[in-house]
């Protein structure tokens, strides 16, 4: 049972409150230090501080955008063709009442807006919380381009891609928007996370340009345990990614979590079978591709789908993205555009997997409730499989939606970046590396983009 705060008016509900900033520092978690790991192990050594330290840079600045303006923009008002009013959420309601806090809710759940939800927390509670979606977002989006883009370049795009960018997602989707209003339905951020970041990601790749021919030939990772580590970290993270997003501790809460693991268990399992049928041999990176696959499918449908749906989408968002990696992989397109980890494959396939999955798993019997008490709101959304095709034709709407905008959005963004400064590293400074970026490097010894000192120095 919850236990209520005894402050005026009584609505603050320290054990929603306390689980919702925990999910939010394990979604945190998976960008540092998870993907600062992942990223750091899975490049070059000449690449590891350098593709470690953008992730660093985007929480960071990421933050500061979200909390002077971009919170707004998301869970605001519609402002012209923009969503959100402006101003700040965040340093202007750090601790609201229940009923300044039943406001800004509105803008975030509509259907639950009538009932006068307590969600029992503060609006500063709810900002850190969505922050770390919109932090980990551009983050997944650099798997893309490591190895070649510029650090400046990065430090730009960042702020002006989560204004211009994923703020038009998350607002269509989850902050009261057009999507979201049509029935469109995204769990966690299938579509306004892994799908945005896919396409931004391979658009950016496409402008940018490819690596030097000989990282594209030999990119070994310079840690596979270093991978692991990170991978482990974004598993295990996910926990809050998924279990968050009923806004409460309740029984949704808990099927979010445990159909998290049971698909990305599948999909990792499934995506290891495949090398071994195939290529003879387990393999460690072709499982940490796997398990991605199975949290991105899973994320739009979390509370959703029932076990068996959560088991049949791992399964899928494994075989699919396996199919795209190493078949459609060596044909023309995917062999002109340099998408250094498969982050095309990896969430982009695999969110299209979740979020059309959705439309057909979707099980009437999984209610999703939103808030506490007699303001609760629940939502039932019935699949294809339950005999409701049309939610199948939603999905492919929002998946469209989102696809159209963020390559056309990214493309203009980095071309007009590209007029002041390059996007990409000097083939000299690339083939030295975090020597020439930062002046640092990752380990004390030689290789690869290393200096090699002499004698009696």
């Amino acid at each position: 049972m919850s236990i209520v705060q005894a402050l005026p008016g009584g609505w603050l509900d320290t054990g929603d409150n306390a689980w919702q900033l925990t999910a939010g520092v394990l979604v945190g978690l998976m960008s540092i230090p998870g993907l600062a790991l992942l990223y750091g192990g899975v490049v070059k050594k000449k690449f590891a501080i350098n593709s470690a330290f953008m992730v660093f840079y985007a929480f960071s600045i990421v933050l500061i955008v979200w909390v002077l303006w971009a919170y707004n923009m998301s869970f605001g008002k519609p402002w012209f063709i923009m969503p959100g009013t402006g101003g700040n959420a965040f340093l202007g309601h750090p601790c609201p009442t229940t009923s300044a806090y039943n406001m800004e809710r509105e803008a975030i759940i509509p259907s639950a807006a009538s009932g006068e939800p307590n969600l029992g927390y503060g609006m500063a509670t709810m900002v850190w919380f969505q922050f770390v979606f919109a932090a980990i977002t551009p983050i997944i989006l650099l798997g893309a381009i490591l190895g070649r883009v510029s650090f400046r370049a990065w430090m730009v795009f960042v702020p002006l891609w989560t204004t211009f960018i994923y703020t038009v997602g998350a607002y269509s989707l989850w902050g009261g928007g057009w999507l979201g209003q049509m029935g469109v339905v995204d769990y966690s951020g299938g579509y306004v996370i892994h799908l945005a970041s896919a396409v931004s990601g391979f658009t950016a790749a496409a402008v940018i340009g490819p690596r030097l021919p000989r990282d594209r030939e030999s990119f070994h990772p310079n840690s596979l345990l270093i991978t692991l580590a990170g991978a482990g970290l974004l598993w295990l993270g996910w926990s809050g990614f998924n279990g968050g997003d009923p806004f409460t501790v309740n029984v949704d809460a808990g099927v979010g979590v445990l159909n998290t693991h049971t698909a990305t268990a599948a999909a990792l399992l499934t995506w290891m079978m495949c090398d071994v049928f195939v290529y003879k041999k387990p393999s460690v990176l072709g499982a940490v591709n796997g398990m991605i696959c199975g949290l991105v499918a899973i994320t739009p449908a979390a509370g959703y789908v029932n076990g068996t749906g959560a088991i049949i989408l791992g399964i899928m968002s494994a075989l699919l993205p396996w199919f795209t990696w190493n078949i459609l992989g060596k044909t023309w397109l995917f062999r002109k555009v340099d998408d250094t980890l498969g982050v095309i494959h990896t969430h982009g396939v695999a969110a299209l997997v979740g979020g059309i999955g959705v439309g057909i798993l979707a099980d009437p019997g999984m209610i999703e409730y939103f808030g506490m008490g007699t303001g609760s709101s629940n939502v039932n959304v019935t699949g294809w499989w339950y005999g409701n095709f049309h939610q199948v034709v939603l999905q492919l709407y929002g998946a469209g939606f989102i696809i159209v905008y963020n390559v056309i959005g990214t493309f203009i963004l980095l071309k007009l970046i590209g007029l002041f400064m390059p996007l990409r590293y000097d083939d000299e400074t690339l083939l030295i590396g975090d020597d020439a970026m930062h002046g640092e490097e990752a380990y004390a010894i030689f290789a690869d983009g290393q200096k090699i000192p002499v004698m009696g120095d």
